[in-house]
């Protein structure tokens, strides 16, 4: 065993002195010094020889690995002289050159236009509520007054979540799905505190919608208002200030009767068009009106399911898409734009 660690030592010296690159001596170490390497190997019978023999077999084993890694320190320190060396040859780094322009980026105008809505209500006294984008069925329609056999509860339009892939959260009696709209905040929010209530709920909601107008994955900002005595000319008020404030004092307000589960009475809140004030055009189909969003009196049974006395409490609610309201804000005709990540579009804002 002595002469094969003598034999290994000749070699090594050998290949180590001929080692001009980093990348050679590297390997040489793994060679000779690797945990699987042949000094290893070598060493791997010690175990059968006799102590006296092990101790004297080891003090030359000792010898010859602090020799190999000298060797080895000093190739390494050789290779990398000479890639130095090699590189200072090459081309040089003018210092002195202008730099290279940097191209700085800027908000989406979604995350631009919610962030606007969302500032614009907080002048108006309204605080931020967020909540969980995978909801239970209850708080995503029972708890807002829909029953089960509303067509919004069918499958064509809502994403349910196969409770298997939740893995360690919890399961639960209510069926799991990717929330259709922030409404459901609203409710956990009317769980958690007592009236007065003046919260705007913004995020990211799901349906099973992909056309030209409609993605799957889209934004909502709704906005909740409870307090005894609540009216609708409240509502009314707080959303023709908000329509000012956003697009501009000229903008005129419509309510038309409409229909939620979650509110009654409820109305669809037109506009009046951001591209020829009202006249009449291709964009409203000149109607001079755009439709923005959609508000309402809180219904009785989701205060009920909030717990809530309704002969106590009043209270309004709306909700309007995001990329809708951006739409409008920026002149965008076509939703597809939102999500294609164009620079040349993005940089526009």
């Amino acid at each position: 065993m002595r002469d094969r660690l003598e034999t290994l030592a000749d070699a090594a010296r050998r290949d180590i002195t001929v080692a001009s690159e980093v990348s050679a001596v590297e390997a040489l170490r793994i060679r000779y010094l690797g945990k699987k390497g042949e000094l290893s190997g070598v060493l791997g019978g010690m175990g059968k020889l006799p102590p006296e023999e092990r101790k004297a077999l080891g003090e030359v084993a000792n010898q010859v690995k602090t020799e190999i890694e000298k060797l080895l320190a000093e190739a390494l320190r050789r290779a990398e002289e000479a890639a130095l060396e090699a590189e200072l040859k090459g081309p040089r780094l003018d210092v002195t050159l202008p730099g290279r322009a940097v191209t700085p980026g800027s908000r989406h105008p979604v995350s631009r236009t919610m962030e606007e809505i969302v500032r614009t209500f907080a002048r108006l006294g309204f605080e931020v509520a967020v909540g969980p984008e995978i909801e239970l069925d209850y708080f995503n329609f029972e708890a807002l007054n829909l029953p089960k056999d509303h067509p919004a509860r069918d499958m064509q339009d809502t994403f349910y979540v196969d409770e298997a892939s939740l893995g360690h959260v919890q399961k639960a009696d209510s069926p799991v799905l990717l929330r259709t709209h922030t409404s459901p905040v609203q409710v956990r929010y009317m769980l958690a505190r007592k009236p007065p209530v003046r919260v705007v709920v913004p995020g990211r909601v799901y349906r099973r919608d992909s056309d030209i107008t409609h993605t799957p994955m889209f934004h909502q900002v709704e906005g909740l208002l409870v307090d005894k005595d609540v009216s609708f000319a409240e509502l009314k008020g707080t959303l023709d200030a908000f329509v000012k404030a956003f697009f501009g004092s000229d903008t005129r307000t419509r309510f038309r009767p409409s229909f939620f589960p979650f509110t009654e009475p409820s109305a669809e809140v037109d506009i009046s068009c951001t591209s020829c004030g009202g006249k009449g055009c291709r964009i409203c189909k000149m109607t001079g009106w755009l439709e923005v969003l959609g508000s309402g009196m809180v219904h009785p049974n989701v205060f009920t399911s909030s717990g809530y006395d309704p002969r106590e409490v009043t209270g309004y609610a709306f909700g309007m898409g995001v990329e809708r309201i951006a739409m409008l804000h920026y002149r965008i005709d076509d939703l597809r734009m939102m999500f294609e990540n164009d620079a040349r579009f993005l940089e526009q804002f």
